[in-house]
């Protein structure tokens, strides 16, 4: 399980998070919603160890994750797709998929043959560079980089983001499996609430880098708060 306590970030002088508290529990879809600049890329960039805490506790599998730096956390099983991807445009699929092995043992360092059954198109392009690839394509690429570390904890950043309708809907599949499987905790950020009510099984909303709302994926659709808070 992963645990977040009484979480503060900040960049210099500017505080980002006060005081975050969440959890997410394996076998689970914890979402995190809010507006644009609330301070959900900055939980997500703490929680891979891209941003140092102020103050405050993360703990994964009950060990404290403060100070262990990314590389050393995609090797406790925590990986992370970043808002925007992060694909390397010049190099092939094949190779963006191997950039993956550089946390795993040399035993483990082979392309799943299962990442193709969940992303179809990846097979197809294997030799296409990154940069080549629609937004659609590139996010399936970067998901499926991911999972080649075999992680316990999957954090996705905005996974939906200017992605076509039919992605989107594949993209929400794999998560459900992904779930369904009940060997991982995922963490999901999300803008958009019907995408986030249909896979979250716990929700957390930040405004101004505040925790204002929570409870159970159940509640999400319905709750007035959420759609206040996401203008929606």
């Amino acid at each position: 399980m992963l645990n977040v306590n009484q979480l503060d970030v900040s960049y210099g002088a500017s505080q980002a998070l006060y005081n975050v508290c969440m959890n997410a529990e394996v076998g689970k879809v914890t979402c995190v919603l809010g507006r644009n600049g609330v301070g959900k890329t900055t939980l997500m960039k703490a929680l891979s160890g891209h941003l140092a805490a102020s103050s405050g506790d993360i703990q994964w599998q009950g060990k404290s994750l403060n100070g262990i730096a990314p590389f050393d956390r995609a090797r406790q099983g925590i990986a992370y797709v970043p808002q925007g991807r992060d694909i390397f445009a010049q190099l092939t699929v094949e190779e963006n998929l191997q950039t993956a092995f550089s946390a795993l043992p040399k035993s483990q360092r082979r392309i799943d043959p299962e990442i193709y059954s969940l992303f179809p198109v990846l097979q197809q392009m294997l030799k296409r560079r990154g940069g080549d690839l629609s937004g659609g394509q590139q996010q399936q690429l970067a998901i499926a980089r991911a999972l080649l570390l075999k992680p316990k904890l999957l954090i996705l950043d905005e996974p939906t983001e200017g992605i076509q309708p039919s992605i989107i809907k594949d993209i929400g599949s794999v998560i459900k499996l992904l779930r369904d499987r009940g060997e991982m905790a995922i963490v999901l950020v999300e803008q958009y609430l019907d995408f986030a009510a249909e896979l979250a099984d716990e929700f957390m909303i930040l405004e101004r880098g505040r925790v204002v709302a929570s409870g159970a994926g159940s509640e999400l659709a319905s709750s007035q708060q959420a759609k206040e808070l996401l203008a929606i």
